[in-house]
């Protein structure tokens, strides 16, 4: 790796360095460290031989410490070759370390072990604790966000808790999932990582091409993202604490009308019916007054807030030769923008290894969090974009008015938020560890046992009060939800490397796998709970119960996997595995799939033709193919169900059962083949480093359902039909720009280009389910607007049977009629290409960063721009939009009229370009000297700033008044893919300030 970063991770290093100690005769013994060219390398671990004594540079590469004259003092920092100098009478002793680019490179996590990134053969990206640190984040994901190359992650909104959602290389499946697996300390999981304290981690390495992923089988269909965390190392105890405080607020909101342009918008409504004729006899006595009063209510404005987001933890680690431990605590609180939505998070974590003998070593990893969220269902703002800004917010005395109008559908939206009207509240509890113990049995043969229990429970309560909309006086509802879920991996691992003739390096690797999940659910519904202080608590004193369920879902993976990995001279490398994985998913007949690669790399930069070539100090082809399999449907497809059903036993009521679905035994793995080349490069001394991906994925056999005539009684069953391809271009590049007298400008660029496409359908274009041949797995199948029919084309219009001042529609088969034939694809929320980019400054104590991320040429359904929150009727409240008028003969929205529930063709309006380009993160940070960091009682304290997303460009919000157009690409959290909606909080920037210490 270039030896700018390697800097800077001296610098981190620096945090647990040894303190100075001393024994026999000592003396001190000072000086200052340098590169061959001059310039300082803090961070520089400088040790006395065979002893635990030592330090490390400063900022300005000096170093002090006290040591024996008879002392050799070892100078070693990552990237640079180490240099040993006896002390003897010196005292002052300065070292000029020389470059090894031979060292030069990450030590990248590939599944059941590492491997330096010269010698690896798939295609993987890499995050490390630098960048996850930038960011105050709820969830590891959101820190993958145009950090890692061929990975889309978007994040819907601000709703605190709300995870994002994680894209690799596009979209495989229809029913199967695209979500990838995580592996979390050698563990594959489950249950999610939700509940991971983000600042726990110390890399998230993604696994993308087959040869990458097979390792993992089935599981890492969809790509693999392996998370580590910290961990103990041998030397003093280090205590570190890391806390930061910000504010939030709304970057903008969806608009509707004011008290005057809601007026002049019901009066338009009329008029083009010709049916106004006075405001008194169209608005009623509120509406009136509020209008002679110049009054009106701004709900959205009510029911949001500044919020906050704040994290604290002390974290502990150290060791000794035998055992090392890292223990951490973390308090994290999220409240919303949105009111009555918060997240708070409490987790404790224990990281121990231990070496018992030379040949037999023990760890565990262990998280416990306990977390709350508030109003994961709940969002009042839907509700209060349609209210009537001319009504009568509050009575006389103050109280709230729960009919601001006499419209009977309509209530307060501030009812929703009084303290008891609306509970949305979700406990949810998890413990995961990952156990594990090593036993050399030989010189290169070893076996390792991982053990990795996971168990989640979650409690999900609501209660909807009388004064609700929902209610509107009527009985309180409440409901209950209760999970418990006990998820263990079980796995063996036999690992043997030999290398002969110190040219050929041959390693294998097996496995046995058992991945056991046990998932037990029920829900009751109740109606009339007697005191809304019971809640959810009580609900047998409810009148009536309106719904139970309970369940237990089970399902079992066994696999075996054999890994191959071959090297010669660190030339040529060559890595094949093979993996058979048995689910229980499916029928006795296709319960195995098998799932082969391989994988062929190059070192190019070793070869003498470009040995003594000075601009390039890495160059490595790589090229792979294999096969995964995907088995994420819901277990018991493969077999027909039974549902209850009521009948007449003569004259009697009575229970009985009746097939409720159609098992499919021959249902097969689904399977995805892909072919990847890639080129890794490191030039100029380091200063420009990267990786260039080309990739095909084929995936068959998809998994989905499979629709039948209403009069089979079926609704339908889930079989292998498709196919589907993802193509893709991927760059990640890294330069150091400036690296001159203590100022480092760096870059590192992302760039994402992927086409998803269904090559295969069953039966043709499948319009009722919206997938279409060509296109991507996701489009939107909807008429073309050309704009609103104008007074000089009021002959045209009648053609079509519409009205001046109605949507224009393209009529696409130019058969002179609009019908369902005219509609066409129109757009897919896949982008055509997304890039993110960060800039790093360093001088002495002095750190900046700032990052852009940005994605292009998607297209987004906005449900704020149709249905109620656009009806044009003039009756509820409306999206502030620009709608035609005689005297605004506009093309951008329909006129308003009473006499429709809907424009005419009104989900024409809701498509927009959903281009953006954001500024994610900007940070400012001072690390004190150390001698202020001493006095303070500190190794080190660096303080900083940040401002996440300060800015969002985009058309969507700039011309049509939206908000934040990232979206889903896949329907999830009560949001459809690629749809905005109401279920989604504003887009928030946020304000924090922060300090890391060590002491």
């Amino acid at each position: 790796m270039i030896k700018f970063i390697y800097q800077k991770i001296g610098i981190l290093l620096f945090l647990f360095t040894l303190s100075v100690q001393a024994y026999g005769q000592n003396r001190t013994i000072t000086g200052k460290i340098t590169d061959q060219s001059g310039d300082p390398v803090p961070g520089t671990t400088v040790l006395v031989k065979g002893t635990t004594i030592g330090t490390a540079a400063d900022l300005d590469g000096n170093y002090s410490l006290s040591a024996p004259q008879s002392g050799v003092l070892v100078f070693s920092f990552i990237g640079f070759v180490p240099q040993e100098v006896t002390i003897g009478n010196q005292s002052i002793i300065n070292i000029k370390l020389a470059l090894d680019l031979s060292d030069l490179e990450e030590v990248i996590v590939v599944g059941y072990g590492t491997v330096k990134k010269s010698q690896l053969t798939g295609a993987i990206s890499s995050v490390g604790s630098k960048e996850i640190g930038e960011l105050p984040i709820t969830d590891a994901r959101q820190a993958l966000q145009g950090r890692a190359s061929g990975v889309d992650v978007t994040q819907a909104g601000s709703k605190p808790g709300a995870a994002p959602q994680v894209r690799i290389r596009g979209r495989r499946s229809f029913n199967a999932g695209n979500d990838p697996l995580y592996v979390v300390d050698n563990i594959p999981i489950a249950g999610g990582i939700n509940d991971l304290n983000p600042q726990d981690i110390v890399s998230m390495e993604v696994l993308k091409d087959a040869s990458a992923t097979a390792i993992y089988g089935s599981r890492g269909a969809n790509g693999v993202v392996i998370i580590t965390t910290k961990r103990g190392k041998v030397g003093k105890t280090v205590v570190s604490v890391d806390s930061y405080y910000g504010v939030n607020s709304s970057l903008g909101r969806i608009e509707n009308f004011n008290g005057e342009e809601f007026a002049e918008y019901k009066r338009e409504s009329r008029r083009a019916n010709n049916q106004y004729t006075t405001d008194e006899a169209l608005f009623e006595p509120n509406e009136l007054e509020s209008i002679r009063l110049g009054r009106s209510f701004d709900y959205i404005d009510a029911l949001t807030r500044t919020g906050n987001i704040q994290s604290h933890q002390v974290g502990v680690s150290g060791g000794s030769d035998k055992t090392t431990f890292y223990i951490s605590g973390n308090f994290f609180n999220d409240v919303g923008v949105v009111k009555n939505q918060d997240f708070s998070r409490y987790s404790f974590r224990a990281n121990i290894d231990h070496k018992i003998n030379d040949k037999i070593r023990i760890g565990t990893s262990t998280l416990t969090t306990y977390s709350e969220r508030n109003g994961e269902n709940f969002n009042p703002l839907g509700g209060a974009l349609q209210e009537n800004p001319l009504g009568k917010t509050f009575n006389d005395d103050g109280s709230i008015n729960f009919q601001p109008t006499q419209d009977g559908l309509r209530t307060n939206p501030l009812a929703e938020i009084v303290p008891g009207a609306q509970v949305d509240l979700q406990k949810r509890y998890r413990i995961f560890n990952s156990i594990y113990g090593v036993y050399d049995i030989a010189p290169g043969l070893s076996y390792r046992m991982n053990f990795g229990p996971d168990i989640t429970i979650r409690r999900y309560g609501r209660f909807t009060g009388r004064q609700t909309n929902a209610r509107r006086g009527g009985d309180p509802t409440a409901s209950i939800q209760e999970e418990f879920q006990f998820n263990y991996t079980l796995e063996n691992i036999i690992s043997y490397t030999k290398t002969l003739k110190e040219a050929h390096t041959f390693n294998f690797t097996g496995l046995q796998s058992l991945q056991k999940d046990n998932r037990e659910f029920s829900n009751i519904n109740v109606l009339g709970v007697p005191a809304a202080s019971q809640l959810w608590h009580r609900l047998n004193d409810a009148s009536q119960i309106t719904s139970v369920e309970t369940n237990l879902i089970q399902w079992t993976l066994l696999s075996f996997m054999g890994r191959l990995n071959y090297d010669y001279k660190g030339k040529y490398m060559f890595t094949a595995t093979m993996r058979a994985d048995g689910s229980s998913r499916f029928g006795e007949n296709n319960r195995f799939g098998y799932f082969p690669s391989v994988a062929l790399a190059w070192n190019l930069g070793d070869e003498n033709f470009i040995k003594d070539n000075n601009f390039i100090d890495q160059l490595k082809l790589r090229t792979s193919y294999g096969a995964i399999g995907n088995q994420g449907i819901d277990p018991y497809q493969t077999q027909p169900l039974l549902a209850r059903t009521s009948y007449a036993f003569g004259n009697t009521a009575a229970f009985g059962y009746r097939p409720n679905t159609i098992g499919n035994p021959n249902l097969r793995w689904e399977t995805s083949t892909t072919a990847n080349a890639g080129l890794d490069f490191v030039l100029s001394q380091g200063r420009i480093s990267g990786t260039l991906e080309y990739y095909v994925t084929t995936t068959s056999d998809l998994l989905a359902p499979q629709p039948l005539p209403n009069s089979t009684g079926f609704g339908g069953f889930t079989t292998n039909v498709g196919k589907t391809q993802n193509r893709g271009i991927e760059l990640t590049l890294s330069t150091i720009n400036i690296d001159r007298r203590g100022f480092r400008w760096s870059t590192d660029f992302i760039f994402n280009r992927n086409r998803e496409e269904i090559l295969e359908l069953s039966n043709g274009d499948d319009i009722g389910a919206g997938r279409f041949i060509g296109q991507p797995i996701t489009v939107f199948f909807d008429w073309k607007k050309l704009g609103i029919w104008q007074t000089n084309q009021a002959d045209e219009a009648l053609t079509f049977s519409d009205r001046v001042g109605e949507i224009r529609i393209q009529d696409t088969n130019g058969d002179g009629r609009i019908n369902a034939d005219d509609r066409q694809v129109l757009g897919s929320p896949v982008p055509d290409f997304s890039g993110g980019i960060t800039n790093r400054f360093s001088y002495k104590g002095i750190d900046f960063s700032f990052f852009v991320f940005g994605r292009f040429g998607s297209m987004i359904q906005s449900a704020f721009h149709t249905g109620g929150f656009n009806a044009l009727a003039g009756r509820y409240n409306n999206l502030a939009v620009n709608y035609w008028t005689p005297d605004n003969p506009t093309n951008d929205y329909p006129r308003p009229n009473q006499n429709q529930e809907f424009p005419k063709y009104s989900s024409s309006l809701q498509y927009f370009d959903g281009t953006f380009l954001k500024v994610r993160n900007i940070n400012l940070g001072y690390m004190l000297p150390a001698n202020v960091a001493a006095k303070l009682g500190m190794e080190s304290l660096r303080i900083y700033s940040s401002v996440q997303q300060p800015f969002i460009f985009s058309e969507y919000r700039r011309i049509h008044k939206g908000i934040d157009p990232e979206t889903f690409i896949d329907g999830e959290q009560g949001v459809e893919g690629g749809v905005i909606n109401s279920n989604i909080a504003p887009a928030v920037t946020q304000y924090t300030f922060g300090i890391n210490a060590r002491f």
